[in-house]
């Protein structure tokens, strides 16, 4: 008998969750993205539940815009929160295994200062750091950043291209046993395995070496949720984790077939990748009591909510009737992979307005509800039909969406051999089932030493 693929799994602890509601329900801390404790109880449960990572999406500005005017004030879904390159080493502090992956934009650092935080907080946490890698997308980061306007898409793609080469340049610095530590001869390190990268790009110059070294897993993992075509490539060469989006099996397959078979390309193995879609779960003992659960929360959104839910991707529908169907409006999208998923979602179910508005903020994405039962029959049929490797499950509130899931779905998903009883490994990408990380230098005196054998 084969045995079942199992699958890998992220939980997005970030704010109070994924509803736009979270915020007014009962059960969640109002003021909990400003408490240490929070996230301390959300990254404890998933350690628990024994997940590969928790998932810090973030922003570096408030993008939410008031429109219409008065919902900002009334949404409560990322105003203000935590930093999470201060808030993450916290965390390696109080967990033991599960990797621990932000995001970090491509757009609004330097290289060099992202290659030094993410190799500190690897060696923090003993390998279970991850980059999530970014080029932002609003006007509102770029008005904290000395800019009037976000740099245009290609440019920006462009430049998160060089910065990812630049970043893990300067993290194979340092060759894994360049420190000798040698007192008696007075040597610290070994001159031959220490690289200076010297880079001369389009984007930028940086001489380097990198003043962090000997990461315990070689290098961060790189985690990327781009679904734009230069997003794909990127995705393709470089990533090991994909954060995706992709709501239907159909979807998801094409997306997972076209991003794994770019890396052949650059090298790289069909598993050198883990394509997870995030997952909504509302799980209860009972289907009736996990739609009580969301029908709960969908009561709380504030309608001025829901049409800035709308207004974000598709412009202005306060004007049109709310019980009318969508219109068609020639309008700039912010993330357009995003706008032609949602318009296509529209054209499929002939949405009105006020439908719209209720899927994006509260339904939106890839919703399961139901019992554990329910909600692992469809994380099986996904895996199953190769439409991904796992999932970065996105609780609707925290903490409790988070408990909720570890206490029911995980257990079914182990009876079911689908999903570990036991962390495999040490660090993160051992978790992942990801191949160790080999420095660059290493492999290349390798290959001459393997070459020149031979002949």
């Amino acid at each position: 008998m084969a045995l079942k693929r199992q699958m890998k799994l992220g939980m997005s602890i970030r704010g109070l969750g994924y509803h736009v509601a979270a915020w007014r329900h009962p059960d969640v801390p109002v003021d909990g993205t400003v408490r240490f404790d929070h996230y301390v109880r959300s990254a404890q449960a998933a350690e628990r539940g024994l997940c590969d990572m928790i998932f810090f999406a973030d922003g570096i500005g408030i993008r939410e815009k008031d429109e219409p005017k008065g919902s900002l004030a009334r949404s409560g879904y990322e105003i203000v929160e935590m930093e999470p390159m201060t808030l993450l080493p916290a965390l390696a502090a109080v967990t033991k295994h599960i990797g621990l992956v932000t995001t970090a934009s491509t757009t609004y650092n330097e290289p060099y200062h992202i290659a030094r935080k993410f190799a500190t907080l690897d060696l923090i946490s003993g390998g279970r750091a991850g980059w999530n890698i970014v080029t932002s997308w609003s006007d509102a980061e770029a008005r904290n950043f000395n800019r009037a306007k976000h740099l245009d898409y290609d440019t920006r793609y462009e430049r998160a291209a060089e910065f990812v080469e630049v970043v893990t340049g300067l993290w194979d610095s340092w060759e894994p046993d360049a420190f000798v530590y040698d007192r008696e001869n007075s040597v610290f390190y070994d001159e031959s395995k220490l690289h200076v990268l010297d880079h001369r790009g389009k984007h930028f110059q940086v001489k380097g070496p990198l003043s962090v070294a000997c990461m315990p897993q070689g290098r961060p993992v790189l985690v990327q949720a781009g679904a734009s075509e230069p997003g794909r490539q990127i995705a393709a060469q470089w990533a090991e984790v994909i954060y995706a989006v992709q709501d239907s099996i159909p979807a998801a397959q094409a997306y997972y077939r076209d991003v794994k078979g770019r890396m052949a390309r650059f090298g790289r193995d069909w598993d050198d990748l883990k394509i997870m879609p995030a997952l909504r779960p509302v799980v209860g003992r009972t289907r009736q009591e996990a739609q009580d659960k969301f029908d709960q929360l969908q009561a709380l959104i504030d309608p001025l909510v829901g049409l800035a839910r709308a207004y974000n991707e598709l412009g202005d529908l306060s004007g049109y009737p709310i019980d009318g169907p969508v219109p068609d409006l020639e309008v700039e999208p912010q993330i357009r992979s995003a706008h032609e998923r949602i318009m296509r979602r529209v054209r499929e179910n002939n949405w009105t307005i006020r439908q719209l508005c209720e899927q994006l903020a509260g339904a939106g994405g890839f919703c399961v509800i139901g019992t554990a039962s329910d909600i692992a029959d469809v994380m099986e049929e996904w895996i199953d039909a190769e439409a991904c490797d796992g999932f970065n499950i996105t609780p609707t509130h925290l903490p409790s969406g988070c408990e909720d899931f570890v206490g029911f779905v995980t257990p079914e998903l182990q009876r079911r051999g689908r999903f570990r009883t036991a962390y495999e490994g040490r660090t993160l990408r051992e978790n992942l089932g990801l191949k160790p990380h080999v420095n660059r230098y290493v492999a290349q005196r390798t290959e001459a030493e393997t070459r020149l054998a031979s002949d």
